[in-house]
């Protein structure tokens, strides 16, 4: 039973820092696709960033610079590092998981990942 659950999330100020963590369970993390995803209030979830199993990594514009993708294969963790954080960086972040099927990474396709995490809520005061 593959398992993904957020923590890390909370309130802070413009300008502060946040590190969101995945701990997954019923598979190794290092063998799936892992990705970051956020859905602000009244609009869709959107890809802000992803992690091959070959270790590239790839960041939506919006927060390319201040967020830093990363996990700890020992520990079988996925993290995203936030800082310099917006108002606009208020949502619910939710980390996703994929075996990725294909030879294509689509690295915030919604469809291209196999399972989810229950999501977690940063909220970004100004």
């Amino acid at each position: 039973q593959v398992q993904l659950v957020e923590s890390g999330g909370g309130s802070v100020q413009a300008g502060g820092s946040l590190r969101l963590s995945c701990a997954a369970s019923g598979y190794t993390l290092s063998t799936f696709h892992m990705a970051w995803f956020r859905q602000p209030p009244g609009e869709e979830r959107e890809g802000i960033a992803a992690i091959h199993t070959g270790g590239a990594t790839n960041y939506a514009d919006s927060v390319k610079g201040r967020f830093i993708i990363s996990q700890d294969n020992a520990k079988n963790t996925l993290y995203l590092q936030m800082n310099s954080l917006k108002p606009e960086d208020t949502a619910i972040y939710t980390c996703a998981a994929g075996r990725g099927y294909t030879d294509t990474w689509w690295p915030f396709l919604l469809s291209f990942y196999d399972y989810w995490g229950q999501g977690t809520q940063v909220t970004v005061s100004s």
